[in-house]
């Protein structure tokens, strides 16, 4: 990424100040020796003065620049509050402010490694995916006992020197750990070796030693531990473990699963005791056998935890209201508190899903055996009965542990072709007694969705088909079919029967929360927002129905894609918590996962509480069990991110992998995410994700509007904009990490009015050449693309900077001024 070679900073605020606005607030003292008064600032200028420092502030630095005194303090800090309600600063340490999204002063970072020139780079331990990722430039100032490597977390004072870039300056090491890496081993012709990681955030190769090469040869991929002695030159690396073959069908997702840390293995007592495991006898259980209860899945699910069931309810008190009946796998009958098999699924958290393969939380002899819900073999089960109205509101339910036999594994499509009239030996005798009564019980639950309100993201998934040899067949997007839906629903209200049978029974419940959205985000999007004139209502509490109103509102417009991508980035992540914060996008007040104990341990837990508190058995929660909760939630939240990570970067390997062959073709895309270095581009046809770095966009300086999300060329008035449909060019493939680099060939812009007024459409959408306005703060680095690109040069600190360049090539560093704007 370019840097400027100077910097355009506003005015300090002067001593003497011509008078301001006639409505701005009164006035303050005047300065010690002087009998005039000064004007009391305006809330821009204060917040223009935040942002314009490299640290934190205080009210008293604030105080002192604008030369206020007494009783100023007191609007001062009301102003303050004002900014910080507003989402325009952050307040951090010892009441010192900031602007918004910037790190505060001292944080704990995670050392990321060394590049190619040696310097040390980290990033946030706490950093938000969906932020654009600061660099931060660890100068080890010698306050850790020994050299920082790759993996270790210490505590830093930061100091921001640009927008996006900070220097760290260590204060102790919290954790050292041996940076493991991933990566393409290669052999050289004098013996020693080269590794060239996976992770795309190494900038770095690094050297292997010939006796630490091990059973290594070309080719494959290893593990190894990085030598975190050497500082100077290109660093080290000892092989540990071989992987596999580049280009072998196993490889791909071997390399994420170990990338991850994912846990593959199981301990031989827990395999033991998985081989050992006994069904369950009716005994004191409900007999469900003979309910027709039907598994519905993907056609490549490889174990199947819930049924389902539905009737009319034959109550007349009750017209055209509905019996459901969820019945899941009961795990807890296999999986007791502390044993092997529990620690193991405690350790992985949840199953993990790739194209060619499962990593399951669960031993095989249990997911795919004793506990899947396999079509006429005997089960226990935990199962939960809900009668419903004819609006789907839940008039009532009941828990019991039962023994229940499948009548049917049926798929997504299957179920949908026959309810549309195509069925087949399986589903006709299903469809008048099972599946038609399921659709008529879904119709109601779709009804109370939407008269609560929920958010509807449209959210595109990949499903990447591999063939027998292991190489990628075709990638398409997965069908989101009423059958989907059907089941989402019926998982769903048992989910919020299970959250209220624990909090009624006064049970400990490891809920699945869903936070509202950043007040600061929101407040970005609505003035957004507000040039397209589609607003977002503002003074009264924000619900998911404001958000789907907005989404539908803007459905037919050229500004769809990108609208659904910025509601999309207001959201908080969801997690696992024993305190209930609700569920904002399903628009619900409490919500439990109750439906998927083979495949996720927050499940599994839920259902042992349910257990406990309705005298089900011995093996529900042991005594003290909600003091470990806290605990727990963090650690399956952080393993469902890891799995999520894992899946997301093989399907971009899988897919670049695929497109390997088709370097120099175009696609049609769309602009997915507008940063200070390029534009990311999803394509239509396959949904993969590349990079068009700013480097090869025509010639030109680009100004990039952070609310605005788009790049605008100030000379030739180019806009590359958020959203917009575009032609590009692929110009390489690497299905080592996943990473594709793409060139622009045509479009970047969303322009509602005729061909060739551009300038026109942009004003008209609020884009237009980015100009400050009050409260917006300063704009961003100036960037200048030029496709022969920048060479690398030092400043007298040792910082690194591009030289800038003219449309021939030459060297123009006088036009690098570097301009700031406020980041979210």
């Amino acid at each position: 990424m370019s840097k400027s070679n100077s910097k355009h900073r506003s005015d300090k605020p002067a001593r003497k100040r011509e008078a301001e606005d006639p409505s701005a607030p009164e006035r303050g003292a005047a300065p010690k020796g002087s009998k005039k008064a000064v004007p009391f600032p305006t809330k821009e200028q204060v917040l223009a003065f935040i942002q314009d420092q490299d640290t934190p502030v205080g009210k008293r630095e604030i105080a002192r620049a604008f030369n206020l005194r007494g009783a100023d303090r007191i609007p001062l800090k009301a102003l303050l509050k004002e900014l910080e309600r507003e989402g325009e600063v952050d307040r951090g340490r010892g009441r010192r402010v900031a602007r918004s999204g910037a790190l505060p002063e001292v944080t704990v970072l995670e050392v990321i490694g060394l590049d190619d020139d040696g310097d040390l780079w980290a990033r946030p331990v706490d950093f938000r995916k969906d932020d654009a990722e600061p660099r931060i430039l660890v100068i080890d100032n010698k306050r850790t006992d020994r050299p920082l490597a790759g993996g270790d977390r210490v505590l830093a004072r930061l100091e921001r020197k640009e927008e996006d870039l900070y220097e760290a300056r260590p204060i102790r090491r919290l954790e050292h750990h041996a940076q493991r890496i991933v990566g393409l081993f290669e052999r050289r012709r004098d013996g020693t070796g080269r590794l060239t990681p996976t992770d795309k955030r190494i900038k770095t190769d690094f050297n292997v030693s010939p006796h630490d090469i091990g059973p290594a040869r070309s080719g494959d991929i290893v593990i190894a531990h990085v030598d975190p002695a050497r500082r100077l030159g290109t660093p080290r690396a000892r092989i540990v473990e071989r992987v596999g073959k580049l280009g072998e069908a196993k490889s791909i997702s071997l390399i994420s699963i170990v990338d991850h840390g994912i846990p593959l293995d199981f301990s031989p007592a827990a395999l033991e005791q998985a081989a050992n495991a006994k069904g369950a006898a009716l005994g004191q259980r409900t007999d469900l056998r003979q309910v027709p209860l039907v598994t519905i899945d993907g056609d490549d699910a490889r174990d199947f935890d819930d049924a389902v069931f539905a009737s009319p309810d034959e109550n007349p008190n009750n017209p055209g209201g509905w019996r459901l009946l969820v019945a899941i796998a009961d795990v807890a009958h296999y999986v007791r508190p502390g044993d092997p098999l529990d620690k193991a699924a405690r350790e992985r958290g949840n199953s993990v899903y790739f194209p060619d393969r499962v990593v399951p939380m669960l031993p095989e002899e249990l997911s795919n055996g004793s506990c899947s819900l396999k079509p006429q073999e005997e089960r226990p089960c935990m199962a939960v009965e809900m009668t419903i109205n004819a609006e789907g509101k839940k008039l009532g339910h009941r828990f019991m542990r039962g023994l229940m036999r499948s009548a049917a594994r049926l798929t997504y499509d299957q179920v949908q072709r026959a309810v549309d009239g195509q069925t087949d030996e399986l589903t006709a005798p299903l469809v008048e007694p099972v599946i038609k009564p399921l659709y008529g019980a879904f119709r109601a639950l779709l009804t109370a969705r939407e008269n609560r309100g929920t958010l509807e993201l449209d959210i595109a998934e990949r499903r990447v088909f591999i063939n027998n040899e292991g190489e990628v067949e075709r990638i398409v997007p997965r069908a989101r079919l009423d059958s989907h839906r059907l089941i989402e629903e019926f998982m769903i209200a048992a989910n919020v029967a299970a959250a209220e049978s624990l909090e009624t029974r006064r049970q400990p419940c490891m809920y699945r929360v869903h936070d509202a959205p950043d007040p600061a985000r929101v407040d970005a999007l609505r003035e957004f927002l507000r040039g397209l004139d589609l607003p977002l209502a503002k003074g009264q509490v924000l619900r998911p129905k404001h958000f789907t109103a907005l989404l539908n509102k803007a459905a037919n417009s050229p500004y769809a894609a990108m609208i659904n991508s910025l509601v999309l980035r207001t959201q908080t992540q969801a997690v696992y918590s024993p305190e209930n914060l609700g569920h904002f996008g399903l628009a619900l007040q409490r919500y439990a996962h109750f439906t998927s104990p083979i495949r996720r341990y927050a499940d599994l837990l839920v259902h042992r509480a349910l257990i406990s508190g309705y005298g089900f058995g011995d093996d529900g929660l042991p005594p003290g069990a909600e003091a470990t909760f806290p605990e727990t939630g963090d650690h399956i939240s952080a393993t469902e991110r890891r799995a999520a990570a894992a899946e997301r970067e093989a399907i971009d390997r899988y897919t670049a992998a695929f497109l390997a062959e088709r370097v120099g073709e175009v696609f049609a895309g769309r602009i997915t995410s507008v940063t200070r270095f390029g534009l990311f581009i999803s394509l239509e046809d396959t949904g993969a994700d590349g990079l068009v770095p700013i480097s090869t966009l025509p010639t030109d300086f680009y100004d990039h509007d952070e609310r605005g999300h788009v790049l605008v060329g100030r000379r030739w008035g180019r806009v590359y904009q958020l959203g917009a449909p575009v032609e590009v060019r692929l110009v390489a493939c690497v299905p080592l990490t996943g990473g594709m680099t793409l060139e622009i060939v045509g479009g970047g812009e969303i322009s509602a009015v005729p061909a060739g007024s551009a300038e026109t459409g942009r004003q008209e959408a609020g884009f237009g050449r980015p100009k400050r306005r009050a409260g917006e703060g300063k704009l961003a680095p100036v960037q200048l693309a030029n496709p022969r690109g920048g060479k690398q040069v030092r400043n007298k600190s040792g910082q690194k900077k591009a030289a800038r360049h003219g449309p021939d090539g030459s060297e123009d560093g006088a036009r690098g001024q570097t301009r700031k704007k406020r980041g979210r």
